[in-house]
């Protein structure tokens, strides 16, 4: 034959002939082979409803779980819905009961054992918060009190990581849209003796967030006067795109600048080369910079 369509045109008698082979004790693979039948599909609807042979049986299949698992498939249940009857694996059943009909789908109403399986789950997701929690308050009492050495370290890796590099002009800027980072920074400069009047503030944010309320917010947060932030600067909102930093909790991004900053930069630049120097130390290399 030359397609599956005129192969199988004659399904029915095709089925006659399956049925007959099945009831002379003949296994699937040896009515496979002698039809010809290379479909698993077609081959389960050819026999549909004749049981195997009881010689193609394993020798220590569990006969009693098979039987009830052909009665629940019957009945219209899901693997799933065996497996928690039974206790049996999936692909036990599978074997049990490839030969039956497929239930139609339909909405399953919520069991005994999916309530408890949410119930678990809900149990796991607070227990991992509490062992979340647990751990950040340890991890927190490790730290202890700051030396101004270590601050110094501190905010030189710092702003090396998040400020603005600038070759050949240098200047110092530092943005960050974390409250704790700009604290941070902040507590630095001060101990790099810079004073307050060479501060200046940017607040940077979406033009569709509440521009007034992130003004004040990041106002509270580093305790400077009016005069010392400069226009904010708005992004432009693309209503195409699925942004997640939005709500009450969104407060855009403040940067930091230092007036007159070229030769604090410098210094920066010197500190972390200073940094990596004593980490490479056992190596002999240098900072790259």
């Amino acid at each position: 034959m030359t397609s599956s369509t005129s192969k199988y045109a004659d399904f029915e008698k095709l089925r006659e002939t399956a049925i007959a082979l099945r009831r002379e004790g003949l296994s699937r693979r040896q009515i496979r082979d002698r039809l010809r039948v290379d479909n698993n599909d077609v081959l389960n609807r050819l026999l549909q409803g004749e049981p195997p042979p009881d010689w193609t049986r394993r020798p220590n299949a569990k006969d009693g779980p098979r039987a009830r698992a052909r009665e629940l498939r019957l009945e219209g249940k899901t693997y799933d819905q065996i497996q928690v009857e039974l206790g049996c694996s999936k692909s036990s059943i599978s074997l049990w009961v490839r030969d039956l009909p497929k239930p139609e789908r339909r909405a399953l109403p919520v069991c005994t054992d999916m309530r408890r399986a949410q119930q678990g789950r809900r149990e796991a997701h607070e227990r991992r918060l509490i062992e979340y929690a647990a751990t950040r308050q340890t991890a927190m009492g490790e730290i202890g009190t700051l030396t101004d050495r270590e601050l110094f370290l501190i905010g030189t890796a710092l702003y090396w990581a998040e400020g603005a590099k600038a070759r050949p002009q240098a200047y110092i800027n530092f943005a960050n849209s974390d409250p704790n980072m700009v604290r941070l920074f902040l507590r630095w400069l001060r101990l790099l003796g810079i004073a307050e009047d060479r501060l200046r503030f940017f607040v940077q944010i979406h033009e569709s967030a509440d521009v007034a309320a992130a003004e004040a917010y990041w106002a509270s947060v580093t305790d400077a006067k009016p005069e010392q932030f400069g226009k904010t600067s708005l992004k432009r909102h693309n209503p195409k795109t699925n942004r997640k930093n939005v709500g009450a909790d969104y407060h855009g991004c403040l940067s930091v600048r230092v007036l007159q900053g070229a030769e604090l930069y410098r210094r920066i630049e010197g500190w972390w080369c200073g940094i990596v120097g004593a980490v490479d130390s056992i190596n002999g290399t240098q900072c790259p910079i």
